[in-house]
């Protein structure tokens, strides 16, 4: 992953840097320990934006021209095309800064956390943008995936960012034999549930309430391999009844790994 290939790069570069005539070689120690972390701009109606982590920029999107873009990680989208990036352990200020020109670089998004080694995060701008203060909410989950993992399923968790949206539980109904099942528990706005192992294959994905059989939200046809691992999350505003409209309830797949 990024944590993996970010070190061999520093290896790397200590490698050449002793190869220089003049060149002091440091061997202090072995590179420290990071953390893997995706972002993702779950926030309705929120600007484009750069991730930070304190002041060090984590994604940004290119341009034709070489320069960063002013778009940053739009609505619905995620960071680093879907990547884990690598940090040090520590504690951090995640922040989601305005990519345009106006109001460039302004934080409208702050969350304090503290990141472990050898673990994995995603962070989520969410629920509904204030464009008087500026501001949207922000949550952090950890990608808690099983230690005794089986490669011979899928797994597959939800993640709540629906700010106006009551609990809901995930279910996932198999195309093929009609086999329905709960994917983890009931999951509260600003939560993710655990990863739950399902057979591969493809899979028709709606939100419950509790209590009732139709569904919130609803999703058809979504492939889930062997061997990797999904989280689906609700976006969006769960009182748009538009199938078209940008900021109507959603259900976003993207893979772990």
């Amino acid at each position: 992953m990024t944590r993996h290939a970010s070190r061999a790069a520093l290896l790397c570069a200590l490698v050449l840097a002793s190869c220089e005539k003049n060149a002091v070689q440091t061997i202090d120690g072995p590179v420290p320990p990071g953390a893997m972390i995706k972002f993702f701009n779950f926030g309705v109606n929120a600007p484009g934006v750069n991730f930070y982590a304190n002041t060090t920029k984590v994604t940004a999107i290119g341009s034709a021209t070489g320069q960063e873009a002013t778009t940053g990680v739009t609505y619905g989208g995620v960071g680093a095309g879907g990547y884990y990036s690598a940090l040090p352990a520590g504690q951090y200020t995640l922040s989601g800064k305005i990519a345009a020109a106006t109001d460039k670089d302004l934080a409208i998004s702050n969350l304090s956390t503290t990141l472990a080694a050898d673990k994995a995060y995603s962070f989520y701008q969410s629920g509904f943008y204030d464009a008087t203060a500026k501001t949207v909410e922000a949550f952090i989950v950890e990608d808690d995936v099983p230690p005794q993992f089986d490669y011979t399923v899928a797994y597959v968790r939800f993640v709540h960012a629906i700010s106006n949206a009551n609990p809901m539980t995930l279910y996932a109904k198999n195309t093929t034999t009609g086999t329905e099942v709960a994917v983890g528990a009931e999951i509260a706005y600003k939560s993710a549930g655990a990863f739950t192992a399902l057979p591969e294959g493809v899979y028709d994905l709606g939100t419950r309430y509790a209590g009732l059989t139709t569904n919130a939200i609803s999703r058809t046809g979504v492939s889930f391999s062997a061997g990797r691992v999904y989280t689906i999350g609700a976006r969006g505003d769960i009182t748009v009844v538009s199938t078209t409209a940008t900021n109507r309830p959603l259900l976003d797949n993207t893979a772990n790994r």
